[in-house]
């Protein structure tokens, strides 16, 4: 494995979340108070920790991850000789809107405009007691405007001009297009992406390793496909006997073997979750010969579109 794996906060800063299993693993472990701050707060804590413990120094959080960058710097105040040591990641252009409820019909909206920018930087500096290491548009698509924004660029570009590695995430079947304009804007202010990839999703991996070739540092996340590779139904399951372990980790062993990836995402749930995805650093897989799993970009986009908030 050549990859580091770090910690996303999309499934701990907010009760609520579209991986499969993630209300009853969240249950299990917080209690019917999930949907209490504190209540998840602490439970966000314990995996934060576990993570320090087993050697976990890159951690991802967002604007739209409920809690999830309060939750982070807290953790980090907590003990302040570990911002030293840790890289983290946050990302702008989206807004929690659930507000803890159970069952929200809405849980986030999306605006890539330049007033959302200079509302959510400072709100993402309070969160987190500074300015993360890496500052990403949000889940870019084609649709979105911000690579022609001149006002989103500028900003953007005078982030970069204080020392915050700028860059943009991306989600939908068009994710490589969206990746290439970036690469290709004049005086971009990128140098960072993350990008979901796995075996059922593998459609961005070119764009990538140009991105990555350009000097990008390079960030997969959903490497289990929102849980579709985790559980024994997976495609990589008879892949994980033969290797005495379980698919979620092959998954992430998978995603770290690209020699393209720098950080491969583990979105855990729970502490128990969290150990059995470490246990990737252990596994030596191949890059390649996963492309008899992949699904048509289309297919799986509308498929992960379909899966429920619990």
């Amino acid at each position: 494995m050549s990859a580091e794996l770090g910690l996303g906060t999309a499934a701990l800063g907010r009760p609520e979340y579209l991986n499969l299993g993630h209300g009853d693993d969240l249950a299990a472990d917080a209690g019917p108070e999930r949907y209490d701050v504190q209540r998840l707060r602490s439970h966000a804590v314990a995996v934060l920790d576990a993570a320090w413990e087993a050697g976990v120094r890159h951690y991802d959080a967002a604007r739209s991850y409920g809690a999830a960058e309060e939750f982070l710097g807290g953790w980090l105040a907590a003990a302040p000789a570990r911002r030293r040591e840790v890289r983290v990641g946050s990302k702008w252009g989206y807004t929690y809107v659930a507000g803890f409820s159970p069952g929200a019909a809405e849980h986030e909206t999306k605006d890539h405009s330049v007033a959302t920018l200079e509302r959510q930087w400072p709100e993402t500096l309070a969160a987190l007691g500074g300015p993360p290491d890496l500052y990403l548009v949000h889940s870019l698509t084609s649709d979105s405007p911000a690579l022609g924004d001149e006002a989103v660029l500028r900003r953007l570009r005078a982030l970069a001009d204080e020392g915050v590695r700028v860059g943009l995430s991306t989600s939908g079947p068009d994710q490589a297009d969206v990746l290439r304009r970036a690469l290709a804007l004049p005086d971009p202010p990128f140098t960072t992406v993350q990008s979901t990839w796995n075996p059922l999703e593998p459609s961005a991996g070119p764009a990538l390793a140009r991105a990555h070739d350009a000097g990008w540092l390079v960030v997969v996340k959903e490497a289990m496909a929102n849980g579709r590779l985790a559980g024994p139904q997976s495609v990589l399951a008879t892949a994980a006997h033969e290797l005495s372990s379980t698919p979620d980790a092959v998954a992430l062993a998978v995603a770290a073997a690209q020699p393209w990836a720098d950080v491969v995402l583990a979105g855990a749930s729970t502490t128990a979750q969290l150990h059995a995805n470490l246990a990737a650093r252990d596994l030596v897989v191949p890059a390649g010969g996963w492309e008899g799993h992949a699904e048509p970009a289309a297919a799986y986009w509308e498929h992960r579109r379909s899966l429920p908030w619990t």
